[in-house]
């Protein structure tokens, strides 16, 4: 049953024009101070999110994009500080990108967070799909099975860290610790200081496709999964692998326990004047997008229409109304868009999250009117219960 509502915000700053019409997207390039507006945006989405009532805000990690499209570089930072601004709102992390950090400055950081803000910093990793960022930073996401590998093991050192006093930890990538003297003796083991005091860490991991493997690892870990924003909101596959998985662990998961299902939405008086205000919403989520692989069926012809400036028509990019048949986009009135999470809890009786997102793109006071508008107007038909 749903009781918890949450939204993603990749940390796009607002931009001047939107859709397939306007600067395709990588002509875009922004001004230090206009990138810097990013974290002003996020304190006032925070605050209003705090005041009516949502569980979670997440937040993407991601570097170096001059498009300012996610331009959050440190989620750990941003949750302290947003903490102290609002009273009840949970910062997630929305993913911070394992491979991009050494494991224990990641464990360390969150920890530190977890302290600072009194539990309210939720954990989140990721394996990445930037190569400009991945690979920059020195860790393989090109190499897919090396990405894999490496983001296993330091999840394996991040959990040991968390849980045990003392640990030490002997793998392909890290010997920890460090085979040294110190002070008088061999060096043997390590203790994370400090170590998280809300155990145990409530973590999250996206889940973009039904690969036995890796949910099979997140079940290990006991790590839950976000499900959406690309081709895993089009399938039931990963949400049914996912219950499978934990069967296989033991454990008896209703359909749709500990997930979040992710949908972007757009509410209007009516269903028609909502899709003609997403539309150019959704062209920009396409320009970002369709080229990383996160729009599912479209063809290598229509991705490359996509980087370019109209013509999409004739190209037969997908519009709106195709992923929304599909569930992954709504746009529409508030009593439409609860009929909609109504069949999602029918589907799966253990659904407790859902994510309602705006399109990346999305100005931030139309962004803050759409979560006041779900608050007010959706949200008490699931609460009252």
């Amino acid at each position: 049953m749903i009781t918890k509502f949450t939204t993603v915000y990749p940390g796009h700053v607002d931009l001047p024009d939107r859709g397939q019409n306007a600067t395709p997207a990588n002509e875009r390039r922004f001004s230090n101070e206009h990138l810097a507006s990013v974290f002003a945006k996020t304190e006032a989405i925070a605050k209003t999110l705090d005041r009516h009532g949502y569980d979670t805000l997440w937040l993407a990690e991601h570097h170096f994009q001059h498009e300012g499209y996610e331009v959050i570089p440190n989620l750990l930072m941003m949750a302290v500080h947003l903490a102290h601004v609002t009273k009840t709102l949970r910062i997630g992390c929305g993913f911070n990108i394992a491979p991009m950090w050494h494991p224990l400055r990641l464990a360390e950081d969150f920890a530190t967070a977890d302290i600072l803000t009194h539990g309210r910093t939720i954990f989140g990793v990721g394996r990445g799909y930037h190569s400009r960022e991945v690979e920059t930073f020195g860790a393989p996401i090109i190499d897919q099975n090396a990405n894999r590998e490496l983001f296993e093991e330091q999840v394996e050192i991040m959990f040991k860290a968390f849980n045990n006093e003392r640990f030490s930890h002997r793998g392909k990538h890290y010997t920890l610790p460090a085979e040294v003297p110190y002070r008088g003796y061999a060096l043997k083991e390590l203790t994370l200081v400090p170590r998280p005091i809300h155990l145990p860490v409530e973590t999250w991991q996206p889940i973009v496709s039904a690969n036995q493997r890796g949910i099979d690892f997140m079940l290990k870990y006991g790590i839950k999964g976000a499900v959406g924003g690309g081709a895993a909101t089009m399938e039931h596959n990963p949400i049914h692998a996912y219950q499978e998985a934990a069967a296989r662990a033991g454990l008896d998961l209703k359909l749709g326990q500990n997930l979040m299902v992710g949908i972007f939405f757009h509410l209007a008086k009516t269903r028609e004047q909502a899709i003609r205000e997403i539309t150019s919403l959704y062209e920009e989520h396409v320009k970002m997008f369709a080229p990383l692989g996160f729009m599912p069926g479209m063809t290598p012809a229509q991705i490359a229409a996509s980087s370019r400036r109209g013509g999409w028509e004739a190209a037969g990019v997908p519009t709106v109304e195709h992923y929304m048949k599909a569930g992954a986009w709504f746009a529409g009135t508030p009593e439409g868009l609860i009929e909609h999470l109504k069949r999602l809890e029918e589907r799966y009786p253990g659904l407790q999250y859902v994510n309602l997102s705006t399109s990346i793109g999305t100005p931030q006071q139309v962004m803050l009117e759409q979560f006041q508008w779900v608050a007010e107007a959706v949200m008490p038909a699931f609460q009252r219960r």
